[in-house]
């Protein structure tokens, strides 16, 4: 299997590091840390990136505006995201869901969890 490429946009160092820990098990996955939707950004056009993971509440741009750039542009639509968030407001996943979230993870949440959802976005 040829290597996924896998975004990780969190302003929560630790959460990032939770997250890789976690996906080790899947295997040959290459991850790319942003500490902002900002530097998520600038990096996409770096990266054929196979999933963005990312929170909401960021400094900068959030992680619904990025969302929203993803699922609007021609060449990025296609990527998978996962949405994370502490947010448990039912308004925040129904914005999430309609800006054209694949997926949405409510904070703590275990490792089982962001394997599975990952498993089933990446399709492994």
């Amino acid at each position: 299997m040829e290597s996924k490429r896998i975004m990780i946009v969190d302003d929560s160092s630790s959460m990032r590091a939770f997250i890789i820990a976690s996906l080790q098990e899947l295997g040959d996955l290459d991850f790319f840390e942003a500490k902002t939707g900002f530097e998520a950004l600038k990096e996409l056009p770096k990266g054929n990136f196979n999933l963005v993971i990312s929170d909401i509440n960021m400094p900068d741009i959030n992680g619904l505006e990025l969302l929203n750039f993803i699922k609007k542009s021609d060449y990025y639509k296609n990527i998978p995201v996962l949405m994370i968030s502490t947010e448990t407001k039912e308004e925040d996943l129904k914005r999430a869901i309609t800006l054209g979230a694949d997926m949405y993870l409510t904070k703590p949440f275990t490792s089982s969890a962001i394997v599975s959802a990952v498993k089933k976005l990446l399709k492994v």
